[in-house]
């Protein structure tokens, strides 16, 4: 497998971009509360923003086994603040050296952890060769059933030696009930 990153995903790639995509995060959509799983117009846009960059983990016949979106534009990302991360890491974030990942999908086979893999690695040496930082998301769900955070920070420390992590912010969902009224 190798990988290969362009600004732009069209035509028939981008409808198996979209497969792989929609398959990967379907089933989360009814284990969070927030939506994890863009709506196919939004997918398409993003597929034709060029300051995302795509990540796309392909065969030896090119067919898309993985794919993520990274960008160090974070105007470029709905949904997170990057007022944020200015206040945070002011020199980093005036010089692009914050890079967020928007998400990582491979399919579900036998390959899902190499593509994965693949991916992490490609991301990593973008950003290191910038010192720069990683920033991304994942539900409470994937990060208690997959370990996410742990997962990623040890392939992270294979990749670089030495690797600190922190949680930036977490939000909480409540529900109200009244069962009495």
């Amino acid at each position: 497998m190798n990988v290969k990153i362009v600004d732009q995903v069209q035509g028939d790639l981008r409808d198996e971009a979209w497969k792989l995509y929609s398959e990967a995060f379907a089933e989360l959509n009814a284990l969070a509360v927030q939506r994890h799983l863009m709506y196919r117009e939004e997918f398409d846009d993003v597929m034709g923003d060029p300051r995302v960059q795509k990540y796309l983990c392909l065969d030896d016949d090119d067919t898309v086994r993985g794919m993520s979106i990274y960008t160090n534009d974070l105007g470029a990302v709905p949904l997170i603040s990057p007022p944020y991360f200015e206040r945070r890491w002011p020199e980093h974030y005036a010089e692009k050296r914050i890079w967020y990942c928007g998400f990582v999908a491979t399919q579900s086979d036998g390959r899902a952890a190499t593509a994965f893999g693949e991916l992490v690695t490609a991301m990593y040496l973008t950003a290191a060769a910038q010192n720069g930082k990683i920033a991304l998301d994942f539900c409470h769900r994937t990060d208690e059933v997959r370990h996410m955070s742990r997962v990623v920070r040890l392939m992270l420390h294979r990749l670089s030696g030495d690797v600190k992590a922190q949680r930036m912010d977490e939000q909480q969902y409540w529900l109200y009930e009244f069962p009495a009224a």
